[in-house]
């Protein structure tokens, strides 16, 4: 065995290699700044993105679970690999060859036993697609040619072909210099009786699986003989050191980069589905392999997504019409609740899957399957309607009884109702009130809140407090509910520019503001002489709206204000930090002179917006009489 990589070559890689681009194959950055990128945590769940990148330092660092340090590092933890190997996995991909100390290159030494297993995988790949363009491999050709694959397409996707006979491919592999125990250990082959391996895929067309570095790490296998004694028309690799099947998405190496620029990711059943939407330009399509999709599959998907609060990505499945279709519609649903994105549900005509609807209707026809996408809560609640006989009294009430605690779980509130409303007309309700009253309910009675829901409130409710000598109202809402923003911008620019927007504010009816807190602080304002009466603003009226405002790009970097909270105004050049107490934004002076008040640059001529007039001071600038 070789020596000991020499440190040179370690800061070499390192120094050679652009972190951006190794976390960017986990995780959709953005750019955040001079020298941060930020994403969601591929270390732990999360819905606002706390992770960061900084590539002129070549380190990252998640503020939410505390996770940092290098390149090599970030392999290490995110390949389940040691230094070693996160170093030899770096420098193939520079092609950068190690000289040991003590040994050879590289390339001639032990690689550690993950490569290794890397390596037969590869090897395996090879093997299968080889053998596809064997005379013996008509049967799997035949199958791929009938569903308008042509060979382009198995190349592509790697289809391969695996022979008969118990150790065809354990032989070759052994030629190639792998133990029998490594090739078991990959999931490539099983103990035989005598101690021998037996291949695990015999007789079957195979799709190599590849994680999100496009490492082959397992393989899928379909039936293509009536005579195969093996259970299951689909059979995978089994769990191994590489290959977990909770953590793998088929075709997610080829749409993590069309993923993360379109924001959107499409949902399929099985390999050929995927191979459908891609050859239809439909390049972000992926499918579990060897189980159902689930939440830690949606976690990586999110990751890529970038979706949070404040983006909102798109995840469409392609479920079957059928009752089956409709049960896994009814699993994801209850996966959705967790992710902040819109989620969707494509439905092919007479039940199609999206590889049987390219074959009879061509490419547009499965473009067209993803643009007439319907959302989830509707196609959940449509097909729970669809059991009952809705032209009887009592098949209404059963239908009702049955979508009530369905549309309540929306957490959307404001969707929620418009989904009670929806509901009433689809069922034939006439009393549409009584169907949103039994929604909110239902919703109150699973809130966290109510102490009766999954998750019962711990800590004792204390009354909220307000600003000084103000009731606390309602509970605040959300800061993060994206539903809650333009009633959020509606208040603050009615407060802090009355005499622009007071006329549109009072326009608007009481129902555009789904959350108690913000239609509380409508009624109060209005109450307390509201914006359209004049372009002053009334003593105490701000003070009586204590919801807090500030916009998600505030950053502590902007100078303070002495003229009370900070907040942050919208503007048509952006967002700036403000006063609460004057209601004006607070920017890069443009000159020595400011108010030294509210510290709003202005001339010695102008009118403070703190309603003082302003004099001319020789060394501190304009004076403000109305100091805080």
């Amino acid at each position: 065995m070789a020596g000991r990589i020499p440190e040179r070559d370690i800061a070499a890689i390192r120094d050679r290699t652009h972190i951006e681009d190794i976390v960017g194959e986990y995780v959709a950055l953005k750019r955040s700044g001079g020298d941060s990128m930020k994403g969601l945590c591929p270390f732990h769940d999360e819905k606002s993105p706390s992770f960061h990148a900084r590539p002129n330092h070549g380190t990252y660092h998640c503020f939410g679970c505390g996770e940092g340090g290098d390149v090599y590092s970030f392999i290490q933890k995110i390949e389940h690999i040691s230094f070693v190997e996160a170093v030899e996995q770096l420098a193939d991909r520079l092609n950068y060859t190690i000289s040991y100390e003590g040994g050879g290159p590289s390339v001639q030494r032990d690689r550690g036993t993950r490569a290794r297993l890397v390596a037969a995988n590869a090897a395996a790949q090879e093997f299968y697609a080889a053998r596809l363009r064997e005379p013996d491999a008509q049967t799997a050709r035949d199958y791929l040619t009938e569903r308008n694959f042509d060979g382009q397409a198995a190349i592509t996707f790697g289809c391969g072909y695996a022979p008969d006979g118990w150790d065809t491919l354990t032989k070759h592999l052994m030629v190639k210099g792998f133990e029998a125990n490594e090739i078991i250990d990959a999931g490539l082959a099983t103990p035989g009786k005598r101690g021998t391996p037996i291949d695990r895929f015999r007789r079957r067309l195979v799709w190599p699986i590849r994680n999100l570095g496009g490492d082959v790490i397992g393989f899928g296998a379909r039936k293509l003989f009536d005579d195969d004694t093996m259970p299951g028309k689909y059979i995978n690799t089994p769990e191994t050191l590489l290959y977990k099947k909770s953590q793998v998405l088929f075709g997610l190496d080829l749409a993590k980069r069309d993923i993360a620029k379109g924001h959107q990711a499409v949902v399929v059943e099985g390999y050929t589905d995927v191979m459908a939407m891609h050859l239809a330009g439909v390049k972000t399509a992926v499918a579990a392999c060897g189980t159902a999709f689930g939440e830690d599959h949606l976690a990586m998907l999110r990751r890529l997504l970038m979706d949070d609060s404040y983006f909102r990505g798109e995840v469409i499945y392609t479920f079957d019409g059928d009752a089956a279709g409709q049960a896994a519609a009814l699993k994801a649903f209850e996966g959705d609740q967790k992710m902040a994105g819109q989620t969707y549900v494509a439905v092919a005509p007479d039940g199609m899957d999206p590889c049987e609807l390219r074959q009879s209707a061509g490419d547009a026809a499965v473009r067209d399957l993803v643009a007439r996408r319907i959302p989830m809560f509707k196609f959940v609640i449509r097909s729970l309607l669809a059991e009952h006989d809705l032209d009887t009294g009592e098949g209404r009430v059963e239908a009702l009884r049955r979508t009530v605690p369905v549309v309540a779980r929306i957490k959307d509130e404001a969707l929620r109702e418009d989904y009670a409303r929806q509901l009433a007309g689809w069922i034939g309700w006439d009393d549409i009130p009584t169907v949103i009253k039994r929604v909110r309910e239902e919703a109150r009675r699973n809130s966290p809140r109510s102490g009766r829901g999954p998750q019962r409130q711990e800590r004792s409710r204390v009354p909220e407090q307000g600003a000084a000598g103000v009731p606390a109202g309602p509970a605040r809402p959300n800061p993060t509910d994206p539903t809650l923003w333009p009633q959020r911008e509606a208040l603050k620019s009615a407060l802090q520019y009355p005499a622009i927007a007071g006329s549109v504010f009072d326009s608007l009816p009481s129902e555009s503001f789904t959350h108690p807190r913000t239609r509380w602080c409508a009624t109060r304002s209005r109450r307390q002489a509201g914006p359209a009466r004049g372009s002053a603003v009334p003593s105490g009226w701000r003070r009586s709206v204590s919801e807090p405002s500030r916009c998600s790009r505030w950053s502590p970097s902007w100078p303070l204000t002495r003229c009370g909270p900070r907040t942050c105004l919208p503007t048509s050049r952006g967002c700036w930090p403000g006063c609460k107490r004057c209601g004006w934004a607070i920017r890069w002076p443009t000159s020595s002179r400011s108010c030294s008040g509210c510290r709003r640059p202005t001339s010695p001529t102008s009118t403070c917006p703190c309603s003082a007039t302003l004099s001319r001071s020789s060394s501190t600038g304009a004076a403000c009489s109305n100091r805080p």
